[in-house]
This record gives C-alpha cells, structure tokens and sequence, in this order.
C-alpha cells in the first residue's frame, strides 16, 4: 500500500536517530500506544471541563511535515547537516527522517554535497565563520511546489549562479530559491535580509479547497493532512448558520478566517505580525474573498476597544501560540462577550489555564476535541467549543 506521498506503506518504520536526536519523544510506543496516551493526557487536564471526545489519528504517520529545517556544522573534518540533539545545540547527523518530507531530505543532503564541490564552509556560531548556517525547505503536498531557504552567515555567496543551477538541476522539482543572511549570535533561524535567487520567493499551496501563499517566514500548518481534519472539526463545532459575524484572533496569514468566511456573513482577522498581514490579505485576493478584512493589532486590546465602543460579534476563533492567551486577551474576550469561543490549542496545560479562567467568567465548555496533528511527539493539539452561560444551540 502507498501513503500519500507515494511512499510504501510500512507501520514498523524504525528511525537509528532516535537516541541521539531526540526531536520524537513517542518512538518507543507504537501509534496506537501513542494515541492512548495522548488521550489520557487530554483527559486528566481537561476532563474536569467536560467529556473529552476520542482523539482523531492519522491514517498514514509518516512524513507529515511539509516544512523542514536543517542545521550545518564542520566537525572532524567533514560537514554535518541535520538536526540539533533535543535541548542542544549539537548538530546529529542525518540522512532521512520518519516525519519530514522525503522531498526534503534528498534536497538536503544534494546541499551537503553541493557545499563539498563548491569548497564552501559551514557556518560556525562561535568563531562567526563560514558560509551555510541552515536549510530550510518547504514543500506544497497539493501542488507539489518546493521552497528552499539557503541561511547563510554572510551576504557573500561565492559561484551562486552555478550553485544554484547545480541545485536545480538535481532537483527540478524546486520552484523557487532564496538566501536569507542571519549573521547574528541567535537561535532564530531566518535573519532580515532576503534575496530571491529563483522563482519568485513563495509556493503557494491548497487548504480545505483554499489557495495560500507561503512566503519564507510566513507561518503554515506543518501537517497539512491532519490540518485540513483539525479546521473542519472546529467548523463542524461551531456550527455557523451563515449570518454571523466572527473574529478570528491570532489569525496569522489568515487560514482558519479565510476557511470559514464562506460559512458565515463576515470576519475579521487579527494579527500583530505585520508581515503575516499582509500574506493573509494576499491570501483572500487569490481566493476572491469579500468578506473579510484584516487588521494588524494586538488581538486582546482590539477586541477591547470594539467592547467599549458597544460593538458586539457572535463568535471568536481563537488559535494562540503553545503559552496561550494572556490574561488581558481573556479579559478582553469577556467584555466583548461572543455567544461563542472556538478555541484551537497545541498545548492542553495552557489550554486547562484557559479553560478554567473562562469558565469562572460565564463560559461553559460544550465540546473537547483532541486531534493528534504531531505524531511521535508528545504533542497535542484540541478544539474546544466554549457558548455564554444560558445560550443554548439546538
């Protein structure tokens, strides 16, 4: 049998990183093993709230990120390109990996020999030397276009054109190239400074039928399989009628906002990343959408101000980073006072903290949903639907 990625289908993959990357918490479980203990972990910290559906699997656990970052290093005399070791900044050598991309992985390693040919160095942190810091690539599983990031530790870039010919060659799947220069002592992986060496400098990809736009820094789902199970089990929660009118908080480059704008009269999107703005307002031009308008503010204290000017919306989207909202969004999200709080967390402790803050200020939690959009980690993503005390839904 093939997964999606025309791959043949093997549930007793083995990864020979597994002690010494660390990136994959689960290995030692199988998948089953692991959703049961996923569950359980959703269910001792949010179980109090209420009953906590059973967690939505994936089919195929395999090679599920479309975005994949990899780190150059010169050790004994030969360059090393992979991974940093969980909670290190040591490089683990590696040539292929259970959840990135196969895609990926050839374009890497092409890299590493490229930089070998090319008598180019890999960056080192400590002595500011050297040319290539990380790779980063992404890769549209829809639209099969392919994205690759050279980070370098300098602006110079010696036989560029033919580095990248060499690189296209090998790999005419690549639609387009990009440098971006982060020669600062960091953990950031991108740096300020691009310059589009081939194609244009973004793929664009298909979501639950949508097109998006993906630009270097720009954040998208990593799982896109699991992504598409993860918005349409919050719409399916949320049950829009179609004459709504929604926020979508935290909004990013627009993708949950955008998705339910055909399921309701009108959103409006908030983002404080300027950049991830203006992508989301590209994003609705290419798909044709009207109903939708995107501001760049923080989330808490706009919808602060529509509180104190009177303005009312019926429901709030809510998908914040791994620490949550602040207690200043929440306060915020009371005194605008939706009937109803779709809210999309990556971490069930923050999520409880959350959950038990609304709740002590006229929420209640009507549905739990766990989806599994990380496989081997210890990961959990949940969508909870959350209605105003005393509104009732058929």
């Amino acid at each position: 049998m093939l997964d999606f990625m025309g791959n043949e289908k093997n549930e007793n993959l083995k990864c020979p990183y597994r002690k010494s990357c660390g990136g994959c918490q689960l290995l030692n479980m199988t998948h089953s093993e692991q959703l049961t203990h996923k569950q359980r972990t959703a269910v001792r910290l949010l179980g109090k709230f209420g009953h906590v559906s059973e967690i939505i699997g994936m089919d195929y656990p395999y090679h599920y990120r479309n975005k994949a970052q990899y780190a150059f290093k010169f050790f004994r005399g030969k360059i090393l390109c992979g991974v940093y070791q969980s909670s290190s900044h040591r490089v683990v050598d590696i040539e292929s990996c259970l959840i990135t991309s196969p895609t990926a992985d050839r374009i890497a390693l092409t890299v590493k020999k490229l930089l070998k040919s090319f008598k180019l160095k890999a960056y080192d942190e400590n002595t500011r030397q050297g040319f290539l810091r990380h790779l980063l690539i992404k890769n549209g599983f829809k639209s099969g276009e392919v994205m690759v990031v050279l980070v370098t530790g300098t602006q110079e870039f010696p036989k560029k054109r033919s580095f990248v010919n060499a690189l296209l060659k090998a790999h005419p799947e690549i639609t387009t190239v990009v440098q971006n220069v982060n020669n600062r002592f960091t953990s950031m992986v991108l740096g300020e400074k691009s310059e589009v060496l081939y194609g244009d400098g973004k793929i664009t990809e298909t979501l639950c039928g949508l097109k998006f736009r993906i630009s270097p820094k720009a954040f998208y789902q990593i799982n896109p399989i699991q992504t598409e199970v993860l918005y349409n089990k919050a719409l399916e929660l949320a049950d829009f009628k179609g004459d709504e009118s929604i926020i979508d908080a935290y909004c990013g480059t627009g993708t949950i906002g955008l998705i339910a704008s055909k399921s309701v009269k009108s959103v409006i999107g908030v983002e404080i990343n300027a950049d991830a703005v203006k992508d989301a307002r590209e994003n609705a031009k290419l798909n044709g959408i009207k109903n939708e308008k995107f501001y760049t503010a923080d989330a808490g204290s706009f919808m602060t101000e529509l509180a104190e000017k009177g303005e009312k919306t019926d429901a709030v989207i809510m998908d914040p980073a791994r620490a949550g909202a602040d207690k200043a969004f929440l306060s915020s999200l009371v005194k605008l006072s939706p009937e109803k709080v779709v809210y999309i967390s990556c971490n069930p402790e923050t999520l409880s903290r959350d959950l038990a803050y609304l709740t002590r200020n006229g929420y209640k939690v009507k549905k739990i949903q766990p989806v599994d959009m990380f496989p081997h980690t210890d990961h959990v993503e949940t969508v909870v639907l959350m209605s105003k005390v005393g509104v009732e839904y058929a």
